[in-house]
């Protein structure tokens, strides 16, 4: 077996014998468009980090079971391999679970459809995590730098001692990643509490880290005799939910964590060095007593910015790293250009029952109680439920767990909007009479952290009172859904075409919408939602093209009239956020 890159020696990292600092920042493939991987990692390099560190999401390599995917945007060997071709180190995190934010925390929803027993030792679970590994290990292995890769670190779990206790299930991982070639340092992550440590840690295996905003001197006294101070994640800013201020850290605040570290002789890994954004639906949610789901934007108040820009975070960085470098650090890139700010008009061409009848057939799955989203294999995004009822008179319909949001209408009308958490019933005003009943259902992002991990989306059961209704029909939605033209509503799809003299970067805001999603020349960049904090969306420059520009709105409340195209970003109303 070849010697690992990094090795433990008296309470400090070595390499070559030599005692070391990693010094490395997060960017995650998988919010980044592949086309601006190298400026981003020539940012991070710039900023003074010698170590690149990202997360494996296995939902977004294995979306339904048995089909992989690891090519263009999934290609993760191809960023592992540019991120040593610009100089850096990469520190690999492909435990199953990642949190993240991210839909799920990682896990495939057609795993967590059929067991409960995540992250743990139950056979069904392991034996799924071991068919993934065996797609993955085999082409991560040969990236190591033991074989000439730029893959130094391979952590293990991730912040498990938050989560469980399960002590055969983190040596089953770490045991399995031996046995698949990897060589190289195995970690693991957890927090500044000695439960935490104690839960989360292999110590036999794997080096432990640690995760906060502030506690340096804590991770400094929780670490085991011999082991080097590592914090895994220095949270340096923070992400958003829908409906929260824009959260903020500052430099001077951010700084003081990173000095006291460094003067302790720690290493650091910044999360996030560059967030990126949470595309597409993959936006995740967290459970505080209610739902909260993600915003789209993934910045975290990070140095380098959402669209590439940098900040006094970033400059503060490459002054404190810059003396670990035996060299002169890399010139910092060209910053990123803007295309004109202009205003398109919307043009509603489908109400949202129309799309719904143009994908209904006689063909969709009929059960006698509505289906969840996992019971009908479908990861995320819009399920119609659809039957005939019998009305007695004016009567109060309710919906059994509803996740997350439901758009109700009667014999074609739209008659009320119901969210989780807030209304989940609504009156049904009328004589008697037989009607058909419909309820679009969209999923608002996975939970990804606690123990509430791996929760269903979708209904489960609807009243009219006491007595249920029976006999559901249910169509699901594919993205492509919203791209049939039929006749305009309130609700809806709504269409634009955006003329681009030069391509280049740029934020798209919709005034005066409800909530929903918005393409670019058909890819999707994600969700807005009037009540913030985020007002604009990111729309990376390899999206465009010169001339005319499809963009296509989906909205489940009521659809704007216009969209804007800024040249820069409006995350909301701010407040300071230090995670402890």
């Amino acid at each position: 077996m070849t010697a690992p890159a990094l090795t433990v020696g008296d309470g400090v990292l070595l390499r070559d014998g030599a005692e070391y600092r990693l010094l490395s920042g997060s960017i995650h493939y998988f919010r980044v468009h592949p086309a601006q991987w190298e400026d981003r990692l020539r940012r991070l390099a710039a900023m003074g980090a010698n170590t690149v560190d990202t997360y494996v999401p296995w939902n977004f390599h294995e979306r339904r079971e048995g089909e992989f995917a690891f090519d263009g945007w999934h290609d993760l060997a191809g960023f592992i391999r540019l991120a040593g071709n610009v100089g850096l180190d990469v520190l690999l995190r492909p435990s199953p679970y990642i949190c993240a934010e991210w839909n799920n925390g990682g896990l495939p929803s057609w795993l967590t459809a059929r067991t409960r027993s995540l992250r743990s030792s139950d056979p069904s679970f392991l034996a799924a995590v071991d068919a993934w590994y065996d797609e993955l290990i085999p082409r991560i292995a040969p990236l190591q730098a033991s074989q000439g890769g730029p893959i130094v670190a391979v952590q293990v779990e991730n912040e498990y001692g938050s989560f469980g206790s399960d002590r055969a299930y983190l040596e089953h991982l770490a045991t399995g990643l031996r046995e698949r070639g990897i060589v190289e340092l195995l970690t693991t992550a957890d927090g500044t509490r000695a439960d935490m440590l104690n839960s989360g840690s292999v110590l036999e295996s794997a080096t432990p880290t640690f995760t906060f905003g502030t506690g340096a001197a804590l991770a400094d006294a929780l670490r085991p005799a011999g082991a080097p101070l590592i914090c895994g994640e220095l949270w340096g800013g923070w992400f958003d939910h829908w409906g929260e201020k824009h959260h903020v850290r500052s430099a001077e605040s951010m700084m003081g964590t990173v000095t006291e570290l460094l003067e302790l002789g720690g290493s650091v890994s910044l999360y996030m060095a560059h967030g990126g954004t949470n595309f597409g639906l993959w936006a995740g949610a967290n459970w505080d007593g209610v739902l909260q789901p993600t915003v789209t934007s993934y910045d975290s108040d990070a140095p380098i910015g959402e669209d590439g820009t940098i900040n006094d975070k970033f400059h503060a960085l490459r002054a404190a790293f810059a003396p670990f470098h035996a060299t002169e650090l890399p010139s910092i890139p060209e910053a990123p250009v803007f295309q004109r700010p202009q205003a398109v008009p919307l043009t509603p061409v489908a109400s949202l029952y129309d799309v719904v009848l143009a994908y209904a057939t006689d063909g969709d799955l009929r059960t006698p109680m509505p289906q969840t989203f996992e019971e009908l294999g479908q990861p995320d995004g819009v399920v119609a439920y659809r039957t005939v009822a019998d009305l007695p008179g004016d009567v109060e319909l309710s919906i059994d767990g509803l996740h997350d949001r439901a758009v109700i209408y009667v014999d074609g009308e739209r008659v009320a909007l119901l969210e989780r958490d807030r209304a989940v019933s609504t009156m049904l005003a009328g004589p008697a009479r037989r009607v058909e009943l419909v309820i679009v259902v969209e999923a608002l992002g996975r939970i990804n952290y606690g123990y509430r991990l791996g929760e269903h989306k979708g209904i489960t059961g609807v009243r009219l009172e006491r007595r249920l209704v029976h006999g559901w029909s249910h169509t699901l939605l594919p993205e492509s859904a919203w791209n049939a033209p039929e006749a305009p509503g309130a609700d809806g799809v709504a269409v634009a075409e955006v003329q681009v003299t030069e391509v280049a970067d740029a934020w798209i805001a919709l005034p005066g919408g409800g909530a929903g999603w918005v393409w670019v020349n058909g890819f999707l960049l994600g969700r807005y939602d009037r009540i913030g904090p985020q007002v604009t969306l990111y729309a990376p420059a390899p999206l465009w093209r010169e001339g005319a520009n499809a963009v296509r709105v989906v909205d489940f409340i009521s659809l704007p009239a216009q969209l804007e195209v800024r040249d820069a970003p409006d995350f909301g109303e701010v407040e300071e956020f230090i995670g402890y």
